[in-house]
């Protein structure tokens, strides 16, 4: 990688764009960047750094940090161009860092956000844009380069005094450092990944070992006393021997509970015979029992049977007896429905004979029916009559309807007639209303256009006049903040000035005994100056520039608050104005749309009336043409009445004629039908009622002979002893089952006197049932309690072989995982540098750095040989000091002696050539770690103020010789004995309005 072009513009103390042409100072090899402290030489490594990675340097990337120079214009933006050649490609890349800008419109700044652009010169000699992504161009960067931030700003600008601290510091520190470089963070996190699978292994472990022990714990409690026969393990969850402990004491409580079992079988087979044997016995004595009570009961039921033998033989006979009077019993029953009859008969002639005329009280039934023909003919003939009479009354009911609605038809007419009259002006007054409501909406139309216009000039001519108070307000906090802000100013100068008068006394102040000067790099500091009167330290000066530039800001925001309050007010004056030549106030303003707003209310509510008055005009023609019609009609059904009521005479006329004939006496046809009629019914009845009693009477004697001559076939006397001997079914089956259950139970007593094992067992002592249940109940309670044993015993055994196995099951599942955490805990151990196989406690990541570090002790031996004349070589060193891990020790082998000895002890000049060479070598290195990238631009940022005449002409010639292939190493230093051995050279100059750069070749 070489560099061409570098371009500042407002970057750091840079106030105005400066160019740096490597390529005119690079011509030489080596080259000095020199400059006054302060002036910004370390500003143009950091450039370089920022174009390529788009950030500074760690050290000097502080968070509030900004990139832009306060001595740059306001409308100078900041931005870094570098043009290099990398991997055989020729870039520009351009950057600007987010900062403020003056706004296009109006007072006052916007951020702009940070910009970044990549292009590629062709073979023609063309720029191309490549991208304008940060993203993209740091990607493509980095790929080119082969190095990050870090790695190149050790690597290209060579801090020296961070490589001396590197001489000097612990193992830990070169760590830290080495890893930034190498990028050994892949084996830092092969580490933590394998300590994460050793947690992970050890939880799975523990888990697996925890299962294992909740398993033991519910054999525990599954054996019961067979698990108490031995100790339980004591082996902890992650302790190795648990699994096979569990299941040694699982097959103990096994067999114990296995010896329980047998004995609980021994008992219950006992207990089952004596069950046995007392069950025979109670079945023996309850057999005793049953036959002796048998036995007795046969005895009472014999003595029971007779005593109720005369009852027996009583209810035998009066079955009998009601046996026979059941033939008689049909007789019976037809005589007595035949008097009912009778008796309901003669009842229904006497009621009929009491409504009866007196000459037809004793008629016969041919009489009565005679007399019923003869009405019957006269009523056929008042049927045509009674027709006539009915239709007589309807005719009046219509007569009536008809004078009804003649009544409400004259209403009609009278009503339309009535409203018409006045149809004219009505329709003139509704046209008339809907004209002026037409013309009050084009009225209130125009108002409405005048008003608003009106409104909105009212409104601005009150924001004026409220912000001519604002602008004096802000004319005066302008005013203020302008003193202020050159007060702070030159208070900030005054005391810069102080401060740079009396630098080298604050330098001083920083100076620490046997350690280099960071001006010039001596470590003898024979007369430091010391501070004067007023001495203003650096804080001073920053709070002054800080108060300062708060100042500066607060004036910038007075006058963009003053010109945006003006501008405000010369708008509102504009529009208050509107088009009259002269800027009305607000109380004619107010006036006026006071005015409009009043037409224009009294407009919009005549306006409003437009829809109503057009619907009543609708609504009165509507009703105009339904008067009419109404009329029109009421007088056409007058007409249609008219004839009617006619035809409707006439009609009755003739009808009443043949009502007359056919009424009689009565008042109406109806009333002499409704008479005959009822004469007619009273007949009809009368006769069924004599011919109805008459067949009574007969059926009535005939039911006397049939039933004296049944009582005499039955053996009685006369019919009143048959029915008194007659007895229902009911009775009659209650008497058949006394009978058969006294014969029924006579025969079972027969029986049983006749069974031998009753007898002899009566004639045995009483059976002792209580004491054979006795026994047997307690053989019963003793085998349950043997088989509950023996059930609990051989749960016991089959949950203990359950458990076992999941036991067993689980100690095969845990197997590999157990074999796997002690691979992985191994493994992560020796990498951790815990492991006793590590015999020099070295991490990892701390083993590839030293080997890292081996390398580059081996190259920077090759430079250091040479500035120091063959005297030091650089070596790596793993041993351990103290009780810190091996592995990034570094000592410096002095050849004039022969001993190793730490790199601390060297003195500051040695220190100087000594880290240049590490630094030498780490960059060989780190190149070489990169992929080979050619770096053909170094900076090497002071310390040369340390060296005497012979060791800076050495370490110039190895420098020189970088040039070989075609290397250009840049030095930073202020040392002035360096302006004589280097010509070509680039000047930093500071100066109030900023530095600048100036080329010396």
């Amino acid at each position: 990688m070489r560099l061409h072009r570098l371009t500042l513009t407002a970057f750091g103390p840079f106030g105005a764009t400066q160019e740096v042409d490597f390529d005119a100072l690079s011509s030489a090899g080596l080259f000095l960047l020199h400059g006054p402290t302060g002036a910004g030489k370390t500003s143009v490594l950091d450039a370089v750094c920022y174009a390529l990675y788009g950030a500074v340097p760690g050290a000097r990337q502080s968070p509030g940090a900004t990139l832009r120079s306060d001595h740059a214009p306001a409308d100078l933006p900041t931005e870094v161009t570098l043009e290099l050649t990398v991997g055989g490609r020729r870039l520009e890349v351009t950057r600007s860092p987010a900062q403020p800008r003056p706004k296009k419109k109006g007072d006052g700044f916007t951020t702009e956000k940070a910009q970044s652009r990549l292009r590629e010169r062709d073979p023609k000699g063309d720029w191309q844009g490549l991208s304008k992504s940060h993203q993209e161009i740091g990607e493509e960067l980095a790929q080119l380069i082969g190095m990050s931030r870090d790695q190149f700003c050790q690597v290209v600008l060579l801090p020296q005094g961070d490589f001396a601290r590197f001489l000097r510091s612990d193992a830990e520190a070169r760590g830290k450092l080495l890893g930034k470089l190498f990028d050994t963070r892949r084996f830092a996190a092969v580490e933590e990944r394998l300590a994460e699978l050793r947690r992970a292994a050890e939880a799975r472990v523990k888990s697996g070992d925890e299962q294992i022990l909740a398993l033991a714990q519910r054999i525990a409690q599954a054996g019961g006393p067979a698990a108490a026969e031995a100790a339980p393990p004591t082996v902890r969850a992650g302790e190795p021997g648990l699994a096979e402990a569990v299941l040694e004491w699982a097959a103990i409580a096994r067999s114990a509970a296995r010896e329980h079992l047998d004995i609980a079988h021994t008992v219950v087979a006992e207990a089952e015979n004596r069950q046995l044997a007392a069950r025979r016995a109670l079945d023996a004595e309850r057999e005793l029992a049953r036959l002796q009570e048998r036995y007795a009961q046969t005895l009472r039921r014999a003595e029971a049977l007779e005593e109720r033998r005369p009852e027996h033989d009583r209810c035998q006979e009066q079955l009998e007896r009601a046996r026979k009077a059941d033939r008689v019993a049909p007789a019976l029953e037809l005589r007595e429905e035949a008097e009912r009859a009778y008796r309901v008969a003669s009842d229904v002639l006497d009621r009929t004979r009491e409504r009866l005329p007196a000459e037809l009280a004793d008629s016969g039934a041919d009489r009565l029916a005679e007399l019923e023909r003869r009405f019957r003919q006269e009523l056929g003939t008042l049927e045509a009559a009674r027709k006539a009479e009915v239709r007589s009354a309807s005719i009046d009911e219509e007569r009536v309807r008809l004078n009804r609605d003649a009544r409400a038809d004259d209403e009609i007419v009278r009503e339309a007639d009535a409203w018409l009259a006045g149809w004219d002006t009505t329709r003139a007054e509704l046209t008339q209303r809907i004209e002026n409501a037409q013309e009050a909406a084009t009225r209130a139309e125009q108002l409405a256009g005048q008003l608003a216009p009106a409104r909105l000039r009212l409104d601005a001519a009150r924001r004026r006049d409220a912000l001519a108070t604002d602008v004096q307000d802000a004319r005066e906090a302008l005013a203020a903040a302008r003193e202020r802000a050159l007060a702070a100013h030159e208070s900030w100068l005054g005391l810069r000035e102080r401060r740079l008068r009396d630098i080298a006394a604050e330098l001083a102040a920083g100076l620490v005994a046997g350690e280099p000067c960071t001006v010039c790099g001596s470590a003898e500091h024979p007369a430091p100056a010391s501070p004067g009167d007023g001495h203003v330290d650096r804080a001073t000066e920053e709070k002054a520039l800080a108060v300062h530039r708060s100042a500066e800001e607060a004036r910038t925001g007075a006058e963009h608050a003053l010109a945006l309050v003006r501008e405000r007010q010369a708008a509102a004056q504009r529009e208050a104005q509107g088009d009259d030549s002269a800027a009305p106030t607000v109380a004619e303003l107010h006036s006026l749309v006071d005015r409009l707003s009043g037409e224009h209310a009294e407009a919009h509510r005549l306006a409003a009336g437009t829809h109503a008055a057009r619907e009543a005009l609708a609504a009165a023609e509507r009703e105009h043409t339904k008067r009419v019609e109404e009329r029109q009609e009421a007088r056409r059904r007058a007409d249609a009445r008219m004839v009617e009521g006619e035809a409707l005479d006439g009609e009755q006329a003739r009808l009443e004629e043949e009502i007359t004939a056919a009424r009689g006496e009565s008042e109406s046809v109806a009333a002499h039908a409704d008479r005959l009629t009822r004469r007619v019914a009273l007949l009809a009845d009368a006769a069924e009622a004599v011919r109805t009693e008459q067949d009574a009477a007969q059926r009535r004697k005939e039911a006397d002979d049939r039933l004296s001559d049944a009582a005499f076939k039955a053996g009685f006397d006369t019919p009143q002893a048959a029915a008194a001997t007659l007895l229902g079914a009911a009775a009659q089956r209650d008497l058949q089952h006394r009978v058969d259950a006294w014969q029924a139970e006579a025969a079972a007593v027969a029986d049983r006197r006749t069974e031998r094992d009753a007898r002899e067992a009566a004639e045995r002592p009483a059976a002792q049932t209580a004491a054979a249940e006795s026994a047997h109940g307690t053989a019963e309670w003793l085998l349950r309690e043997a088989a509950s044993a023996r059930a609990a015993a051989r749960d016991r055994c089959a949950e203990l072989d359950r458990l076992s196995g999941r036991a067993a099951e689980e100690v095969r599942r845990l197997g590999p995982v157990r074999q796997e955490y002690e691979r992985v805990a191994r493994l992560a151990g020796l990498t951790a540098g815990t492991s006793a196989d590590n015999e020099r406690k070295m991490r990892l990541e701390a083993y590839v750095l030293a080997a890292r570090l081996e390398q580059v002790a081996a190259a920077a031996t090759a430079r250091l040989q040479r500035m120091s004349s063959g005297r030091y070589t650089l070596v790596h060193s793993d041993a351990r000091t103290g009780g810190r891990r091996a592995g990034l020790g570094l000592h410096v082998v002095d050849a004039w002696t022969g001993s190793e000895r730490d790199t601390a002890t060297l003195s500051g000049g040695e220190t100087f050539f000594a880290s240049l060479a590490l630094a030498l070598g780490l960059a060989d290195v780190v190149t070489e770690e990169a992929g080979g990238v050619r770096l053909d631009t170094l900076f090497i940022d002071e310390g040369f103020g340390s060296l005497d005449d012979q060791t800076l002409d050495e370490v110039l010639d190895v420098l020189d010789s970088l040039r070989e292939r075609d290397r250009s190493v840049g030095i930073v230093s202020h040392v002035a004995d360096l302006r004589r051995r280097i010509p070509a050279r680039l000047e930093v100059v500071k100066d109030r309005h900023g530095s600048t750069v100036h080329h010396r070749l």
